[in-house]
């Protein structure tokens, strides 16, 4: 059987405003990334934030969904999405069994697309 599209997911963020609310919220830094991410660059930061949000899209945006439990890796053919947990529950619920993940930062702007694969 071919693969199918469980759910796309696209998100935008603007860079600068990030950069403040990571300066502004004590903690927020913690909350949303895991040790890995967290002394990457603000653009670097936001571009997975991105990514982050599109998995959330992707899921339908779950309650409980633990930042902690998704987090973006690199492998030798660029970024990827990593699950666990929460997260992992979600796309186990419905169905998915492969990630592909596009992220991109430029002029201000970070984005991410998300495809989750069945």
């Amino acid at each position: 059987m071919a693969p199918m599209i469980v759910g796309i997911g696209v998100d935008v963020v603007d860079i600068e405003r990030f950069g403040r609310q990571l300066e502004r919220t004590p903690g927020l830094r913690d909350r949303l990334f895991v040790p890995a991410e967290r002394e990457l660059n603000t653009r670097s930061l936001a571009a997975r934030f991105a990514a982050k949000e599109a998995v959330a899209k992707v899921l339908g945006a779950p309650a409980g969904m633990n930042w902690q439990d998704c987090w973006i890796g690199l492998d030798r053919n660029g970024p990827t999405v990593q699950v666990k947990g929460t997260v992992l529950a979600v796309a186990e619920a419905k169905g998915v069994k492969r990630w592909h993940l596009s992220i991109s930062h430029d002029g201000g702007i970070a984005t991410a697309t998300v495809l989750a694969e069945g």
